[in-house]
C-alpha cells in the first residue's frame, strides 16, 4: 500500500493532468453527441462523469499495490481472466450484443470482461517475458509465451470479438518487440499470417466479413452495412478547418451519424470542432503516449518497462483503430476512443492502465516500500 508521502510526491501529475484534460474534452463532446438522444444529454454526461470518478478510484487502487506484487499474482490474474471470458460464452450469463456475446450482467450491472482481460494480459505477458527475456529468441521460448496467450485469444475470438483480438495481438507484438525479438521472427510471423489469411477469413462471422468488404467499398451497401462509414466520412469532411460549431454538427445533431457517442465520437469532434479541434485532441493523446514512453524508458526494472509498453500499445492501437474508422482508413471494429467514448467498463480499464504506468514511475527509485 501507499504508506510513504515520498511515494506520493513521485507521481507523474503531468500525466494525470493530461488524462483529465482528455476526459474533460470527452464529457463536452458526449454532451453534444447525445443532445438529441431519447435519454437526453444530461443522462450521458452524468454517466460519463461517474465513470471518470470510478476510474480515478480504480487508478488509485492500482497505485496502492506495488507493481512487483502484481508479478507474483500473475497466474491467479491469468486464471481469473480466462474464467471471466469463459463465463461470457455460457448461455444465460453472456448477453448478446450486436451478434456477439460480450457482456456479463450481474443484477443491474453489466460489464465487458474482454476490457478487463487487456489489463490481465499485460500483467501476465510482462511477467512471462521478463522471466524469459534472456531466451526470447529461442523458438521454444516463443512457443511457450504464445501458448500462454493462446487461451484468452481463442476465448475472445469465440465471442466473437475481432477488435479486441487485434488489440491483444498488438500488445503481444509490442512487448515481444521491445524485449528484443529478432526481425526474422517478425518477418516469419508476417509471412505466416499472409498464408493463413484464407483460413482466418473462413473463421470470421458473416457480419465480420461484411464489415471488411464494406470497408473496401462502402458504396456496395450505402443504406445498410456501409451507412456508418459513409456518414462518418461526410461528418469529418464537413468540419473542414474550424468545424460547424459545438452542438451544431449536421450529421451528428440530426441523427445521420450512428453510434456518435461511442464508436464514432471522433467524427463528431471533427465535424463540430474541425481540423483544429481534432488536432488538439490528437496532440493530447500524443502527449499522453510520449509521457508513457518516457516512463517506460526510466522504469526501475524490465518488468515495469514491459507493463508500461503493454499499456502504450493498448492505448495507441485503440486510438489508431478508432480514428482510422472515423476517416475510413480502417474497417468498423467497434473499438471506442480512450477516455472519450461513452462506456463505463472501457473507462475503468483505461484508468487502471494509467494506474499501472503511474505505479511504475512512482516506484522507479524506491528500494523498499
Amino acid at each position: 500500500m501507499i504508506n510513504d508521502s515520498k511515494l506520493l510526491k513521485k507521481i507523474d501529475f503531468t500525466l494525470v493532468v493530461i488524462v483529465l484534460l482528455i476526459c474533460a474534452y470527452g464529457v463536452v463532446i458526449i454532451s453534444s453527441s447525445t443532445l438529441n438522444h431519447r435519454l437526453g444529454a444530461p443522462h450521458f454526461v452524468r454517466s460519463q462523469i461517474k465513470s471518470v470518478a470510478i476510474g480515478l478510484m480504480a487508478m488509485c487502487f492500482m497505485l496502492s499495490i506495488n507493481y512487483k506484487t502484481l508479478k507474483r499474482l500473475a497466474l491467479p490474474i491469468y486464471l481469473i481472466s480466462n474464467a471471466l471470458l469463459l463465463m461470457v460464452l455460457i448461455i444465460g450469463v453472456g448477453q448478446e450484443d450486436w451478434g456477439a456475446s460480450r457482456w456479463i450482467r450481474i443484477g443491474g450491472i453489466g460489464f465487458q470482461p474482454a476490457d478487463f482481460v487487456k489489463i490481465g494480459l499485460i500483467i501476465c505477458l510482462a511477467k512471462i517475458v521478463d522471466d524469459q527475456k534472456e531466451y526470447i529468441n529461442q523458438p521454444a521460448t516463443l512457443f511457450k509465451i504464445l501458448g500462454f496467450m493462446f487461451a484468452p485469444l481463442v476465448l475472445i475470438m469465440l465471442q466473437p470479438d475481432l477488435g479486441t483480438t487485434l488489440v491483444l495481438g498488438a500488445i503481444i507484438f509490442g512487448v515481444l518487440f521491445i524485449a528484443g525479438l529478432r526481425y526474422k521472427y517478425i518477418l516469419m510471423g508476417a509471412v505466416l499470417g499472409l498464408f493463413t489469411m484464407p483460413i482466418f477469413w473462413n473463421l470470421l462471422e458473416d457480419y465480420q466479413r461484411t464489415r471488411i468488404l464494406i470497408f473496401l467499398n462502402p458504396e456496395m451497401d450505402p443504406m445498410g452495412a456501409g451507412y456508418q462509414i459513409i456518414q462518418s466520412k461526410r461528418a469529418v469532411g464537413a468540419g473542414m478547418l474550424r468545424g460547424q460549431g459545438l452542438y451544431s454538427g449536421t450529421q451528428s445533431q440530426y441523427g445521420f451519424l450512428p453510434e456518435r457517442h461511442t464508436d464514432f465520437v471522433f467524427s463528431v469532434i471533427a465535424e463540430e470542432l474541425g481540423f483544429i479541434g481534432a488536432s488538439v485532441l490528437l496532440f493530447l493523446f500524443i502527449a499522453m503516449l510520449v509521457k508513457c514512453i518516457y516512463i517506460a524508458m526510466n522504469a526501475k526494472d524490465d518488468f515495469g518497462m514491459f507493463l508500461v509498453v503493454g499499456v502504450i500499445f493498448m492505448l495507441a492501437f485503440h486510438i489508431f483503430i478508432n480514428v482510422g474508422m472515423a476517416i475510413g482508413l480502417m474497417p468498423v471494429t467497434g473499438k471506442p476512443l480512450p477516455f472519450i467514448s461513452h462506456g463505463g467498463t472501457f473507462m475503468l480499464t483505461n484508468f487502471m492502465a494509467i494506474g499501472l504506468v503511474l505505479n511504475v514511475y512512482m516506484r522507479r527509485d524506491v528500494i523498499n516500500f
